[in-house]
């Protein structure tokens, strides 16, 4: 009992007189407790030197081995209102088959004709580029016309002018001669008029060279007109040939800014073409939409939407389905501490919930206890478990997997790593100390490679 009391009672009262003392106290009890020390520790030393075999552990699930198998849920495109149900949840459906029908609850689609009147939109714009290209192919014969007898009248007043400049060029000789013929009646008439003044001459013959000057001064005056004429002709042949360029060039310009204006409208109607078919295009997918489809043979898992009536928002989940045929696939998660020594190709042992991990003899397909698996994926980047993801697929080699298993049941992992003594496996795990670093023989001489480049 506890003593409260100031009273020392070992130094008053003898214990080793008493039973419970004197086996207590014996020197034999002594002996034979440490020598079970003794051989404990020998035994726990010898302990410490047997060897271990180093495995990495990791729960996880049973998934599927490709994303496409796994269970996905269907969204609609488009915003709408739930208009029937064909199936139930539980059925089978094939790739293809109709799952549930929509109605629209915008607007702009309610017309039933919507596609029909698109369609007689599109002919009409087509009409339109083809008058368009009429067009164009008529104003481009008529600055053809109009080119060509451009060319035809330039050529006339070329023509023309041509003739003008032939004409100045002859009547500049008659004008000269005229002057050169003035000169001389000056001179015969200045020659006479003296002979005459002598008494030479007689008055008629003076009159007679008189009249034949002035004849010969009027055939200057003449002439000098002739070319003045002629220089005036020239300057209206080249007038001639700046209108014709000047009109024609109006013409063509006026032709050739119709034809642009008609290309260009023809350019715009083809672009609406392309836009209403491109939304004739959109109607007719979009009226594809009304009638939600299975993407893949499954079984319909839930009904995400399920009242008739109800509307739901573009993206908007409808119902969840899950893939008939399926890959299975463990995915487990292993501490940092294990990676580096998991590989791909690395054998892993599996135990599935439900599925005893003790052999019983005539439990049927069950008697293997654990299941071969291989290591196929490992990410790269830490979940948000604090461990990393690794993807295990049954391995070819060992007993295939129960067939009662599904996606999302539970399964614990063990990969068997190498041996190691128990003293090392204990200093290793107090420590937070990675297993011993190896590769597998497969990829040795991968990492070997890699080194070296």
């Amino acid at each position: 009992m506890l003593n409260i009391s100031k009273n020392e009672l070992e130094k008053k009262i003898d214990i080793t007189n008493y039973a419970s003392g004197k086996r207590v106290f014996n020197i034999e009890y002594y002996k034979h407790f440490n020598n079970f020390l003794k051989i404990f520790a020998i035994i726990i030393f010898v302990a410490l030197f047997l060897p271990w075999t180093q495995n990495i552990t990791g729960n996880g699930l049973v998934t599927t081995l490709t994303p496409g198998q796994r269970p996905q849920t269907i969204q609609s495109q488009i915003p709408g209102r739930i208009e029937q149900w064909y199936v139930r949840e539980g059925d089978n459906v094939q790739k293809g088959d109709t799952i549930l029908r929509i109605s629209e609850v915008k607007s702009d689609y309610f017309d039933d004709q919507l596609i029909e009147r698109t369609n007689d939109q599109i002919n009409a714009k087509i009409s339109s580029v083809d008058n368009y290209k009429f067009k164009v192919s008529a104003l481009g014969r008529q600055i053809t016309a109009l080119k060509q007898d451009r060319a035809l009248k330039l050529e006339i007043a070329r023509n023309k002018l041509l003739q003008s400049k032939l004409k100045v060029k002859s009547d500049s000789i008659k004008f000269e001669a005229a002057k050169t013929n003035i000169k001389i009646a000056e001179s015969q008439f200045n020659r006479i008029d003296m002979l005459q003044n002598e008494g030479i001459m007689a008055v008629k013959d003076v009159e007679e060279k008189r009249l034949k000057l002035q004849e010969t001064q009027a055939k200057l005056i003449e002439q000098e007109n002739n070319l003045l004429a002629a220089k005036n002709n020239v300057l209206n042949a080249k007038a001639e040939i700046s209108s014709v360029n000047a009109t024609y060039a109006d013409k063509i310009s006026k032709a050739q800014s119709d034809q642009f204006t008609a290309e260009s409208s023809g350019l715009n109607a083809q672009v609406e073409v392309s836009k209403l078919e491109n939304s004739n295009s959109n109607y007719k997918v979009r009226n594809s939409l009304l009638f939600v489809t299975a993407p893949q043979n499954g079984y319909i898992n839930k009904a995400l939407k399920g009242g008739i009536g109800e509307t739901f928002k573009e993206g908007e989940q409808l119902v969840s389905i899950m893939p008939a045929q399926v890959d299975l696939a463990v995915e487990t998660f292993v501490r940092p501490i294990d990676l580096p020594l998991l590989h791909i190709g690395e054998e892993v042992r599996v135990e599935f919930d439900g599925w005893p991990a003790i052999v019983f003899s005539g439990w049927p397909n069950v008697s293997y206890g654990t299941y071969g698996a291989k290591v196929v994926a490992i990410d790269r980047f830490i979940s948000s478990n604090g461990k990393y993801r690794i993807l295990l697929a049954p391995d070819e080699n060992d007993h295939d997997w129960p067939e009662g298993i599904r996606a999302g049941s539970g399964a614990r992992t063990i990969a068997l790593l190498e041996d190691v003594q128990i003293w090392y496996e204990l200093w290793r795990q107090l420590n937070s100390f990675p297993p011993n670093y190896y590769q597998p023989e497969g990829n040795s001489k991968g990492t070997s490679d890699s080194k070296k480049k």
